[in-house]
């Protein structure tokens, strides 16, 4: 086994003590500071164009990423690893009145002592075992220990069959645009060096799945994360002659109650399943009060996959919306008439019926009725949208598909189906091809020769459960699947655009060794430091040797 304990835990700290949060300054300044610091190594003296700190493309931020390779010696062979991490975090204001030392785990955890903690927080804080702060787990000492092994393979390159390559990326925390524009550097150098890639390993953190669970997982594939949306169209009306129309807002919370937490809408694969979807937003899109119901609503939902396509939750949530909107009216029938009753008015028959379609489908609609006028009017009003530099993804989408509904020859309610940020695919590593097989059987002689050496279990499972980096190494989407997110995502080519063909060129089955702990995005964010800082490198090391063999 390599002794590596004490000088990743230095290195953990070293990068722990940058406050590097996403979209901030702080990610400029760690990547340098990374970049020096493989830069000084022996091997990077001799070879200084084998690291670099790459800007990222297509972004409103100036970051950077930091990509540096190693070619062994042991034996002539193109085969090459790829270990990937990310150096940026979420921010610290979850540490609330510790905020100042959130990156500083010394001084933190000091202070962590004088407050009035959890059970497990407090047991371990008083063990010898646990590091605390920002970054410590998510993912700090993952990137420590690829930078370990890099600088080990570059002392021992004859140790090395093949190749390692290690990307330090940045913005994982908000829009990968770090591991997107890495794509461009690692089809560089594969042309360029006739790399094989053979494998990625990632290195993000791993915890247990629930209360008293000992595992410590590896994963092989990831989650894959969509954001489907819907804008829901009613019927506008006076609040005083309110069954005269139809409250977008009261189909919007049927529809949220059809689709919140419904186990139906959970993705089962290989014997493991994705969590129900959850709401994220939900909102009527009136600009300031009035005594007249809202023209529109806008409702989107955090949605997991492990083997469904875009195209298939597109129709899945299509059929979910047509339930609710049918329940809505069937409802809404109902109390009119009981209204009608009560207050001896007559009842009219409701006009409305249940009416859903994606955002492409509607797009072709408005194409048929008014041709290249509505385009180029479609066209020009994104460019002006992209001026509010406040519009995320989410709102921009939205505005997109509001105006283009004024478009619509028939307005009469409807809900909208579409997709409004970006798509995180998800892989699949089964073995269905030698590459796949390979690195399977990589891993499952890692872990067997690195358990005894660790009291817990190391169980492997087929998807990570959180989104990744991983996501942008490999595709399991066949071009169907990824057109039907490009189709119907409106601020396709103007706020959000990947290129998944970059993506597909690169293609290599990606597995997570990462650290163990708790708490990742929370205050009491840890580390457990004998499997984070033994078991994990050496782990990593055992497979790096199994697939160049």
């Amino acid at each position: 086994m390599l002794n590596c304990r004490e000088e990743l835990l230095f290195l953990t700290k070293q990068l722990v003590n940058i406050e590097s949060i996403v979209n901030t300054e702080g990610e400029k300044e760690i990547s340098q500071a990374v970049f020096t610091l493989i830069s000084q190594y022996d091997y990077f003296r001799e070879n200084p164009t084998q690291v670099m700190k790459q800007q990222t493309t297509d972004d409103e931020q100036e970051r950077y990423n930091v990509i540096a390779y190693v070619k062994g010696t042991k034996s002539k062979s193109n085969k090459t690893i790829i270990l990937i991490g990310h150096m940026d975090t979420v921010g610290t204001d979850d540490f609330n009145h510790l905020k100042d030392q959130a990156c500083d785990p010394d001084e933190l955890m000091n202070s962590l002592k004088q407050e009035q903690l959890p059970p497990l927080v407090e047991e371990h804080l008083n063990s010898d075992d646990y590091l605390f702060g920002r970054g410590v787990l998510d993912m700090k000492s993952g990137v420590a220990s690829n930078l370990f092994l890099l600088k080990y393979y570059s002392e021992h390159p004859e140790e090395l069959d093949g190749n390692l390559v290690v990307v330090v990326e940045c913005d994982e925390e908000d829009g990968s645009r770090g591991i997107l524009s890495a794509l461009d550097e690692l089809k560089a150098l594969k042309d360029e060096h006739s790399f094989e890639y053979v494998g990625a390993i990632n290195s993000d953190f791993v915890a247990p799945r629930f209360e008293g669970d000992e595992n410590r997982y590896i994963y092989k594939g990831t989650v894959g994360k969509l954001l489907p949306s819907f804008f829901i169209t009613g019927s506008e009306t006076h609040v005083g002659a309110c069954f005269e129309g139809i409250d977008p807002n009261f189909i919007a919370a049927e529809l949220t109650r059809q689709i919140n937490y419904n186990p139906e809408l959970c993705n089962e694969a290989f014997g493991e399943t994705t969590t129900p979807p959850v709401s994220l937003k939900q909102m009527d899109l009136k600009p300031s009060y009035t005594v007249q119901t809202a023209l529109s609503a806008y409702v989107y939902f955090n949605f997991f996959i492990h083997s469904w396509s875009p195209k298939e939750v597109l129709e899945i949530l299509k059929r979910q919306a047509e339930i609710a909107m049918t329940n809505a009216l069937t409802t809404f029938k109902q109390r009119y008439e009981k209204f009608s009753k009560m207050s001896k008015q007559p009842y009219v028959e409701v006009p409305w019926q249940t009416r859903v379609m994606t955002y492409e489908e509607m797009e072709k609609c408005i194409i048929a009725e008014h041709g290249e006028r509505f385009v180029t009017h479609m066209t020009d009003f994104k460019e002006t949208l992209l001026l509010d530099k406040q519009l995320d993804t989410r709102m921009f989408s939205a505005k997109v598909v509001e105006e283009a509904w004024k478009w619509m020859p028939d307005r009469s309610p409807a809900i909208i189906v579409f997709y409004s940020s970006l798509y995180s695919p998800r892989i699949e590593v089964t073995g269905k091809n030698a590459l796949e097989e390979n690195l399977i059987t990589s891993l499952e002689k890692a872990v067997n020769k690195m358990q005894p050496n660790y009291a817990h279990p190391i169980e492997t499972r087929n998807f990570f459960p959180y989104i990744s980096d991983m996501s942008f190494v490999a595709l399991s989407d066949d071009v169907e699947g990824i057109n039907a997110v490009s189709n119907n995502t409106p601020c396709w080519g103007k706020k959000l655009y990947v290129n998944y063909e970059a993506i597909r060129d690169i293609n290599v089955p990606v597995i997570n060794i990462g650290p163990y702990g708790f708490d990742a995005h929370k205050q009491f964010e840890r580390v457990e430091l004998t499997y984070s800082l033994e078991i994990v490198p050496n782990l990593t090391n055992e497979v790096i040797k199994n697939l160049c063999k």
